[in-house]
């Protein structure tokens, strides 16, 4: 029950924090604060962020194998967002795979730096 907790709450995070990540580049897009190549490269950089905060969550809350914890994280964000994408959109092309790749890296990097930055007793 602890681990679904957990689990959820990182989940939690990584989608709380796309949303206000998000809204922050809506906010500089509608105001013309940056290029229009920054914000496609903000709005790139938002869901690999949030799922290093959501890994590293995870990660700190562990108690070995942080990797896996960041692994089931990332995959459980990849499955929601391919369903959306299968929904929205009806091509699927190899930049999505790749995209897709880097956001479970970087679920499984965060939650790598989440398990080492435990205090050791």
């Amino acid at each position: 029950m602890k681990y679904i907790k957990n689990l959820s709450i990182s989940f939690l995070i990584a989608i709380m924090s796309l949303l206000l990540l998000l809204f922050l580049v809506t906010i500089f897009n509608y105001f013309d604060l940056f290029n229009h190549k920054v914000t496609n490269i903000l709005i790139i950089m938002t869901p690999i962020l949030s799922l290093i905060l959501g890994g590293f969550y995870i990660g700190k809350k562990a108690i070995k194998r942080g990797y896996l914890e960041g692994l089931k994280l990332g995959i459980i964000f990849i499955l929601i967002v391919v369903i959306i994408n299968l929904i929205l959109q009806e091509n699927f092309n190899l930049k999505d795979i790749i995209f897709y790749l880097i956001l479970l890296s970087s679920s499984i990097f965060g939650s790598m730096v989440g398990i080492n930055s435990q205090k050791k007793s």
